[in-house]
């Protein structure tokens, strides 16, 4: 239980130096220096991948994602957990972005149509919270040790390729996915806690 707190003390400390260092425009050589690379790799059947699986965590996505979840989920303390945690990671990410305001990279960098706000990134935060919803239930549910790590090695792919797919298509800067990745393992970690301590219902 330590262990956990200290983790997400340490997300929530690591997001807030980058929040000031976005807010303070530090960030730029940061930005600038993992956007070359990712530039770097552009050709037509890696635009044509990322730009389709970058809706993979659209509102629509999610939402058919998380009602198919939910129907499958049996304990009813797990469809507690998948709705409430899905729920507070949408609210915070939208608190957040109104409050930072930070506007999206240049339009000559995108592949695909966005609007909003840029940080921190809603997409690698959805996706951050159901696939780390996932991972812990396989590791507190699952008994074969390759199912587990099999399993866990997908979802961290998962959660990777929507973070790369959102700085590749060019709607949002590196800050933005890796702010979105901290705030939510710092989220997860309280939803899963507070769930567990607070709701006994099977």
């Amino acid at each position: 239980m330590k262990k956990r707190y200290w983790v997400a003390s340490i997300c929530l400390i690591a997001f807030f130096i980058l929040l000031v260092l976005v807010v303070t425009n530090q960030i730029e050589a940061f930005d600038q220096t993992i956007y070359q690379v990712v530039y770097s790799i552009h050709n037509k059947p890696i635009d044509a991948f990322f730009t389709t699986f970058t809706h993979i965590a659209d509102t629509v996505s999610v939402i058919i994602i998380v009602a198919i979840l939910f129907v499958c989920f049996k304990p009813r303390k797990d469809k507690v957990h998948l709705i409430f945690s899905c729920a507070t990671t949408v609210a915070l990410n939208q608190l957040v972005k109104r409050i930072i305001m930070r506007p999206r990279p240049p339009m000559e960098r995108r592949l695909i149509k966005q609007g909003g706000y840029s940080f921190p990134s809603g997409h690698s935060m959805i996706s951050l919270c159901i696939c780390g919803l996932l991972m812990y239930f396989v590791i507190t549910k699952v008994k074969n040790k390759a199912l587990k790590i099999g399993l866990c090695i997908l979802l961290t792919i998962m959660i990777l390729l929507v973070g790369i797919s959102r700085i590749y298509v060019g709607v949002h800067y590196p800050s933005d996915v890796l702010g979105g990745y901290l705030l939510t393992i710092a989220l997860l970690i309280g939803d899963i806690t507070y769930i567990n301590n607070h709701f006994k219902g099977e």
